[in-house]
């Protein structure tokens, strides 16, 4: 199971590790491959990214926002392959034990209220019925550094 920490962390499946916001391009790449294959990609506006795919799930973590330099991790993001998923993922994807992945949408999105979880993109349940296909995760940072 992947466990979201809003804001700090994602705990990867299988005592893999922990994907931590503020780990550099090397330390989250090696935390991530002890549980799949880490491919480098590209992205926009940043300075390194990459993928891995476990069990119907893809991960793409990347870091070096535009403004201050940072080489550390910024923003994880956790997609379903497939783009209008119509049951549970296998791997359960869990925030404040809720599954995000393993019921409707509107399920998890009303089990979740009252929101927000800092750091956590939920998108809106747009097909009644329908599961969550993407769960995307960035740093928080303190309004002191902004």
């Amino acid at each position: 199971m992947f466990d979201v920490l809003p804001g700090a962390s994602l705990v990867l499946p299988h005592r893999a590790g922990v994907l931590r916001f503020g780990m550099s391009e090397q330390e989250s790449q090696w935390a991530v491959s002890t549980l799949a294959d880490v491919r480098e990609t590209w992205i926009c506006q940043t300075g390194w990214a990459f993928t891995a795919r476990y069990e119907g799930l893809e991960l793409l973590a990347y870091g070096d926002h535009p403004g201050p330099p940072r080489r550390d991790v910024a923003a994880v993001h956790l997609c379903r392959y497939e783009a209008m998923p119509t049951g549970p993922s296998v791997v359960p994807m869990v925030l404040h034990d809720v599954d995000l992945f393993g019921y409707p949408a509107a399920e998890v999105l009303a089990a979740l209220e009252p929101g927000p979880h800092l750091g956590v993109s939920l998108p809106p349940d747009q097909v009644p019925g329908s599961y969550l296909a993407e769960v995307r995760l960035s740093i928080v940072q303190s309004p002191s550094a902004v």
